[in-house]
């Protein structure tokens, strides 16, 4: 085959496969258009859902201003005094319990 031959079959292969490229794509979007809920569509700014307020369980006796909400990693302050021999209940913030209606 000469240059020019060949040239001409390298731009109809390209066209071909851009072509092909594009209908997948398309085909592909439109799966995805499906399978998310009008609830579910991604947000464009990329915010998370708001998440409700965790509470503190656990208090420094030594420290009120201390606190740990039970997630995560164990604060210095607790793993020390935990060393000590001190148990986890001996930390807990005494909340008064929601009264029920009848």
């Amino acid at each position: 085959m000469s240059t020019d031959e060949l040239w001409t079959l390298h731009e109809r292969v390209a066209s071909e496969l851009t072509q092909r490229i594009v209908t997948e794509k398309a085909t592909l979007e439109e799966r995805l258009r499906k399978l998310q809920s009008p609830g579910e569509a991604a947000k464009p700014d990329g915010s998370r859902r708001p998440y409700p307020k965790v509470f503190p369980k656990y208090r420094n006796p030594k420290n009120p201003g201390e606190t740990w909400s039970g997630r995560g990693k164990q604060p210095l302050w607790l793993a020390k005094r935990l060393g000590t021999g001190s148990k986890l209940d001996d930390f807990l913030i005494n909340r008064p319990t929601p009264k029920r209606r009848r």
